[in-house]
């Protein structure tokens, strides 16, 4: 038995073992969706990944452990295995998967999502036979090989920016038999030469939703994607397309979150102290404080997100106990500073950052805090994208300029 059939033989009960975990935990509902799983064998997508080793480095930054069948075929095997987003590249730059080296933070640009999120993306969609899909982002290619164990290859197109990503999936999709069309292709402009489609579903998040895969989708197909912002606040939607070119559809409860399109990453805002130093010297009482929306909880999530749409050109920033929030677009800043039990802000810029926050928050409260399935997104081409929740809170608007 060769060293490769002996691998493949290895595989086949920790892919079993994973299934029957995903169909226990209700990940997979669909015996469809689980034949798939038990068929698809992920390890030949995910060669070499990195894994946090649970521990900080002396600057605070998280320390990842890479992990290959080389350096230990067991832990390798059995992570290839697990419900877990395995990630497979830093900053943009590709590993030396053959001398590979323990990192010190840095940023994941590439990864293999987690299967039971793969799942729900692709069930939320409402696949079926027949119809023709855009995947926007291939990744590491186990998403795409999923859906072509369950719908054929014929009708599957996937595109990803990364061209080596690409290269790499494109060995493993059609080394176990699967043949999608691939193309490098930037997410932001969908795939002309495949369209239209029945289905659009996206494995990265957008600020806002593209109107280009709206043209590309037929009328009455949907598009699944993840909206996200530079405060890391996100909202799944699914969206239907209407004849005359508009979509609409509710948001999809839970909290998820991709890697953003690359156009669409939070720019560097430089150093915090530079921008409270032209902070007034005095503040005002703070209705709200940060945690509404910096905590782990799931209202936090959402509420991230519905702020998020009022200072989209806002990000976060914590140093000590001073909360910063700063707006590289319009030049505006708003610091919070804990204050005899509460919290007091400063401003400066022409955008009051903390001021809209806080009129989101209240409209939130006296709305009833309307979870996230309550809100609908309508789609009338680029430059009008509204977030609704009838009758009780004002519109609220995306914006990915």
């Amino acid at each position: 038995m060769t060293l490769g059939s002996d691998l493949e033989v290895s595989a086949v009960q920790p892919r079993r073992k994973m299934a029957e975990q995903l169909a226990r935990d209700g990940s997979v509902a669909d015996p469809r969706w689980l034949a798939a799983v038990e068929e698809v064998p992920r390890h030949r997508f995910v060669p070499g990944f990195y894994l946090s080793s649970g521990k900080l480095d002396e600057h605070g930054l998280t320390v990842w452990e890479p992990v290959t069948a080389e350096l230990d075929r067991g832990k390798w095997l059995t992570a290839a295995y697990s419900d877990a987003t395995l990630i497979t590249q830093f900053d943009d730059q590709e590993p030396d998967w053959t001398a590979p080296r323990i990192r010190h933070g840095g940023a994941p640009t590439s990864s293999s999502t987690l299967p039971s999120l793969v799942l729900r993306m692709w069930a939320d969609a409402d696949l079926e036979e027949g119809h023709t899909v855009l995947e926007v982002g291939t990744g590491s290619g186990y998403s795409t090989a999923l859906a072509c164990e369950r719908l054929g290859s014929a009708d599957i197109t996937s595109i990803e920016v990364d061209p080596h990503r690409l290269a790499v999936a494109a060995d493993a999709l059609h080394g176990s038999g699967y043949t999608p069309t691939l193309a490098v292709a930037d997410g932001l402009y969908g795939y002309w030469p495949e369209a239209r489609f029945d289905r659009v579903v996206a494995a990265c998040s957008f600020r806002s939703v593209p109107d280009v895969l709206i043209a590309q989708t037929r009328p009455g197909g949907k598009i699944l994607l993840t909206l996200s912002g530079w405060l890391y606040g996100y909202a799944r939607v699914l969206l239907t397309v209407a004849e005359d070119g508009t979509a609409e559809g509710r948001l999809l409860p839970g909290t998820v979150s991709f890697m953003s399109v690359r156009a669409h990453a939070a720019p560097a805002f430089g150093n915090p102290a530079h921008w409270a130093a032209g902070l007034p010297e005095k503040g005002r009482p703070a209705r709200h404080g940060p945690e509404r929306i910096s905590a782990t909880s799931p209202q936090a999530f959402h509420l991230r997100f519905l702020v998020q749409c009022a200072v989209p050109h806002a990000q976060m920033a914590t140093v000590g106990k001073v909360v910063h929030l700063i707006d590289v677009v319009h030049g505006s800043t708003a610091s919070l500073t804990p204050c005899d039990g509460g919290w007091e802000v400063r401003e400066a810029g022409p955008v009051r950052l903390w001021e809209c926050v806080e009129e989101v928050l209240d409209a939130f409260d006296s709305a009833g805090r309307p979870g996230a399935e309550q809100f609908e997104l309508r789609v009338c081409g680029a430059e009008r994208q509204q977030l609704l929740v009838h009758p009780r809170m004002p519109g609220l608007e995306l914006s990915g300029r």
